[in-house]
């Protein structure tokens, strides 16, 4: 059974807002969203009749789910360009929402946050085929400030192969396609998008924002949310457009999935500097497809133990040297995925430092299990994610381990034979900056149910 959720509370819970953005703005470009986790009771998503072990696995089949989709973009052997037509992401995959609205007047909207997804998108009227939502579609032709874009804006050719133009109108469309054959096509438009500053109560309006109006949409999509919010490093993303006035930072701070506080995002210069006490810096690396935000990392330490860290999409995989860009931090990937054979290692490290014998997942979700008697995880050891730059990133036991049952605790980090992913698990708790102007992302440790 679904949570039960109406257009008053939909209203109270997105912070309608007009505002002047950017320039006009007195804090200079910056402000602070929410981010409402789906399994959040503040979430349209959240089912009361679930308990929070049934959350937790859900949780967990989106994010293998979403792995599975980004093996068609990262395998080797991928076409390359070919695969990049399909979206990067998987429809239901996202974990975060954000409360906006669109159009002069606004219409109230919830979208998947995602910095795995560049092009920000929500179902419009008229619809050729919609999927079932229940927020109110968002019908163009009752806003002012709608305008669909020519077929020779940058924007548009942006689109690649995913651009749709009608010659005798010069029109812009899109069409992206998805993982599991869910779809969205329309109109490449600009729009007032809005969102609450929950740092300053004073709503925001980001104006001309490029989005995808769509009128053929189907497929896994949740009747809850509205489309995607694209945070992703393509130059379609919200991010990027918003870059000249946020110069290119974004900040957020996940709160541990058993808080219930909502998570924030900070659009603008970080919350720290270069001498905070905890700060750690790695280098961003330029890969294809630029929608992701890719790290290298070097070595996982287990206590005072350190596995250098290899990836075997190379063939002798005892001699090569770490690839450079090895891993994305992706805040809609629920669990930490590493290679293979460097899991099966890290694993029997694990199991040695912690003194008892693994047990099997009976979901068959993670590789490291243990049983245990204690209520708390304060024995677990430190686990240590090694990013270049001499980057050491302590992750405490509520980012490395998650309790399954009573008596279960498992290990976040699963093995992968494609691209190494930090998700959002291991980001809880920590201040996460994202610096694309400087080729940077920043770890600082924070009490995220506190902000």
């Amino acid at each position: 059974m679904a949570a039960t959720f109406n257009l008053s509370s939909l209203i109270w819970f997105a912070l309608t807002l007009v505002f002047t953005f950017a320039e006009t703005n007195n804090n200079g470009g910056r402000f602070t969203a929410d981010l409402v986790h789906r399994d959040s009771p503040l979430s349209p998503f959240y089912d009361p009749l679930e308990s929070h072990f049934d959350r937790l696995h859900n949780a967990f089949r989106r994010s293998i789910s979403r792995m599975n989709y980004l093996k068609t973009i990262f395998s080797p052997s991928s076409s390359g360009p070919a695969k990049l037509l399909q979206a990067p992401l998987v429809p239901t995959g996202g974990e975060y929402l954000m409360n906006i609205s669109i159009g002069t007047p606004p219409v109230v909207l919830i979208g998947i946050a995602d910095t795995g997804s560049d092009l920000t998108w929500i179902q419009c009227k008229p619809c050729k085929e919609c999927y079932k939502q229940k927020p109110p579609l968002f019908d163009p032709k009752k806003s002012s400030t709608y305008k669909i874009l020519t077929c020779e804006s940058r924007y548009c050719s942006a689109l690649d192969d995913g651009k749709r133009c009608e010659s005798h109108m010069n029109l812009c469309g899109y069409s992206y396609s998805y993982g599991d054959n869910s779809f969205t096509e329309g109109s490449l438009a600009v729009e007032n998008l809005a969102m609450g500053d929950s740092t300053s109560g004073s709503p925001v309006t980001l104006p001309n924002i490029v989005f995808g109006c769509g009128h053929d949409n189907g497929g896994t999509f949740d009747e809850n949310g509205s489309g995607i919010i694209g945070l992703g490093g393509g130059s379609l993303s919200l991010i990027s457009q918003l870059s000249s006035s946020i110069k290119g930072k974004f900040t957020y701070c996940l709160a541990p999935i058993s808080s219930s506080a909502t998570s924030k995002i900070k659009f603008g210069a970080p919350s720290f500097n270069g001498s905070s006490p905890g700060l750690i810096s790695t280098p961003l690396i330029d890969k294809a497809p630029a929608t992701y935000y890719y790290v290298t990392l070097e070595a996982i330490s287990v206590g005072n133990k350190k596995l250098p860290y290899t990836n075997s999409l190379k063939t002798d995989y005892d001699f090569v040297e770490v690839e450079e860009g090895n891993m994305i931090v992706d805040s809609g990937t629920t669990l930490t995925f590493i290679e293979s054979q460097f899991y099966d290692k890290l694993a029997t490290v694990l199991e040695k430092e912690i003194g008892s014998q693994r047990v099997s997942d009976p979901k068959g979700v993670f590789g490291a299990c243990f049983r245990v008697k204690s209520k708390n995880e304060d024995h677990l050891p430190v686990i240590t994610v090694h990013f270049s730059g001499n980057a050491d990133l302590k992750l405490q036991p509520l980012n490395a381990f998650i309790r399954v049952e009573e008596d279960l605790v498992c290990f976040t980090m699963v093995p992968s034979d494609s691209i190494a992913i930090f998700g959002n698990l291991a980001q809880m708790n920590f201040l996460v900056g994202f610096d694309l102007e400087g080729k940077t992302v920043s770890f600082m440790p924070n009490d995220c149910s506190k902000q």
